[in-house]
């Protein structure tokens, strides 16, 4: 498989530390390319101890985040916005620290803030403003930024691909490209092969999450239809799992996580085998 194929250890853990260390070494043994990191853990020094010990084992990493209310880049006051920027150089600088090459996450907007209607032009605008400075940041470190589009129970600027081409052909950086997430678009979209066609141009990451956020190709996202498409548009990118669990409770409770739909090392092994066996069947 041509693809790289990577876990998120937010199935574990929120946090960046040496106790993800033998996690990070199982996940190497299991067949992983690549290990998938939330930034958001203030101690600086462990992204730099935990990307040397990724490195010395030849994976990858990738990273996500998440912005807040008070540093939301769609914010009319400039203050709250220019608080969003820095956060994201911020993350930016962590995560070339791990030595990722991609991050991810809805931080075209804060997370779960909501205006009550529908949104404005306004709002697209001042986000790809913030996300062009952000993406001039990012070339320096050599790092790609692959906005996410959330479900609505989530977000309300990008909940589609028709939003997020939107979103991404004003922001006009080629560090700025934009990811697909399975489980979102299992609720947003029609079709979810229609939509990753139609996001294919500017696609650089997708996460591979069931339905309800278990073991992938337990639940009833049509898998054959979302490897087949991007094996037709040629993604060359990596294929990340991103599965929760209650293993971090703060985590959990913060995303309305309430109870198990896989144990970490089943996601993670079935899951690897599961789209080795999918890319095998459609060519990826």
């Amino acid at each position: 498989m041509k693809n790289k194929i990577g876990f998120n250890v937010l199935a574990w853990s929120a946090a960046v530390s040496d106790e993800l260390k033998p996690i990070i070494d199982r996940l190497k043994t299991t067949g992983y390319d690549s290990v998938e990191f939330f930034v958001g853990a203030p101690d600086e020094s462990a992204y730099k101890s935990i990307g040397s010990h990724v490195q010395s084992l030849g994976m990858e990493t990738t990273t996500v985040f998440v912005l807040g209310a008070d540093e939301n880049p769609i914010d009319p006051d400039a203050g709250v916005r220019a608080k969003a920027l820095d956060k994201i150089k911020w993350t930016i600088d962590r995560s070339h620290d791990l030595g990722a090459k991609v991050i991810c996450g809805p931080y075209h907007s804060a997370f779960s803030v909501f205006a009550k209607r529908a949104p404005e032009e306004s709002e697209y605008e001042r986000s790809a403003e913030v996300l062009h400075k952000a993406g001039e940041y990012a070339q320096q470190a050599g790092i790609l930024l692959t906005p996410e589009a959330l479900n609505r129970f989530e977000c309300y600027l990008c909940n589609t691909m028709d939003q997020l081409t939107h979103l991404i052909k004003k922001v006009d950086h080629p560090n700025v490209k934009a990811m697909f997430d399975t489980h979102h678009a299992n609720i947003e979209e029609k079709k979810l092969g229609e939509a990753i066609r139609k996001i294919a141009p500017i696609l650089g990451h997708v996460h591979i999450s069931e339905n309800d956020r278990g073991t992938p190709g337990s639940g009833h996202v049509p898998w054959d239809e979302v490897f087949s498409t991007l094996a037709d548009v040629g993604f060359e990118g990596s294929l990340t799992i991103e599965g929760f669990t209650r293993n971090d409770p703060d985590f959990a409770n913060s995303i309305g996580v309430w109870r198990e739909f896989s144990q970490p090392w089943e996601m993670a092994e079935n899951g690897l085998t599961f789209i080795k066996a999918m890319g095998a069947k459609h060519g990826l």
